[in-house]
């Protein structure tokens, strides 16, 4: 039986040489719940993974699991399993086998672990595969068994580096759905490492976005994408522009933002030139320049833009309602 229990980083440190990773963080993922650490390239996402996982030392703090302080604990005694950007299955064995493999390390009998694979192969939907070697399957599918060989360790939380960046978009899209999905129906904690907001958007219950080494926000999609904190976040989120509005940063959503040929009766708070057009489907974006604003995006329904279309060099006007400026920390 899966317990599902609560991760808690307690002042966690990573440090390489003299180099500071991961700077004293705290964090509590609930048990239960998908969690994405999220930011850009060398923010301490990955080095925070591993930490969790014991293959990367910590350097001070703690890590606790339902309580029980994990920090030193070698990988295979911490009730976590890790699931690697590579998949870095055996090549030489059958699925079945690679799935299998951890079992046997522990000694139990052939019988009992193939049939334990089984299910689990059936759980990511790969059963007639299982005697296949891994060089004969799709990415997605030996994503699947990468997934059914860290879930046969019955770990309270899996842990996910990068899962999705190796695949197509079609199936990054696909994947993410089965991801959740199995999240779901096993009851237990995944916490995942991406640099895509749109996919830590799309499959978490908590977002951690980080910033050379430490949380600079935590909390619903919703939460987070609605309402950055920082100037970083709203940036590196996405879908916002960040405004100094009475000598103060704010943050003002991309389709917030509302776009006119004329200064209309209440005149405009900005002027801006169209420098770029993209269609996007069901929404056309303007990047925009905007004098001493910087460079804006305007985001807009493909209706409203082709209702009367604005081409590039066109001055337009800019506004906004004061209850779509959201303040920033300084």
């Amino acid at each position: 039986m899966i317990k599902t229990l609560n991760l808690e980083l307690v002042a966690t440190v990573k440090r390489y040489g003299d180099t500071v990773a991961v700077d004293a963080i705290n964090h509590k993922f609930k048990s239960g719940t998908y969690s994405c650490l999220l930011g850009p390239s060398g923010c301490g996402k990955s080095s925070t993974l591993r930490m969790i996982a014991g293959h990367e030392q910590v350097s001070e703090g703690d890590i606790l699991l339902g309580g029980a302080n994990i920090t030193d604990l070698p990988p295979a005694s911490r009730g976590t399993a890790m699931m690697f950007q590579n998949y870095a299955l055996f090549p030489h064995i059958s699925v079945a086998d690679n799935v299998a493999f951890s079992q046997k390390m522990q000694g139990i009998a052939k019988p009992a672990r193939l049939k334990r694979a089984m299910e689990l192969l059936e759980l990511v939907d790969m059963v007639s595969y299982a005697d296949r070697l891994p060089d004969q399957l799709s990415g997605g599918q030996q994503q699947r068994v990468a997934l059914a060989r860290a879930l046969i360790t019955e770990p309270s939380v899996l842990l996910l580096d990068e899962p999705l960046s190796a695949l197509d978009p079609f199936l990054r899209i696909k994947m993410r759905l089965e991801l959740k999905r199995l999240q779901r129906e096993l009851g237990i904690s995944f916490i995942h490492v991406t640099h895509s907001q749109d996919e830590a958007l799309a499959l978490a219950d908590d977002i951690i976005v980080m910033n050379g080494g430490k949380i600079e926000q935590a909390g619903s999609p919703r939460s987070v994408f609605n309402a950055p904190k920082t100037e970083f976040v709203a940036k590196f989120i996405g879908g916002h522009n960040v405004l100094q509005v009475k000598g103060a940063p704010v943050a003002v959503r991309a389709d917030r933002l509302e776009v006119s040929r004329t200064t209309g009766d209440g005149g405009a708070r900005l002027t801006a030139a169209v420098r770029d057009v993209e269609y996007l489907g069901s929404t056309v974006n303007l990047a925009l320049e905007a004098g001493s604003a910087g460079d804006l995006t305007a985001a807009m329904s493909d209706e409203a833009f082709f209702a009367d279309p604005i081409e590039i060099g066109t001055t337009v006007f800019l506004n906004w309602k004061p209850e779509d400026a959201h303040s920033l920390a300084a």
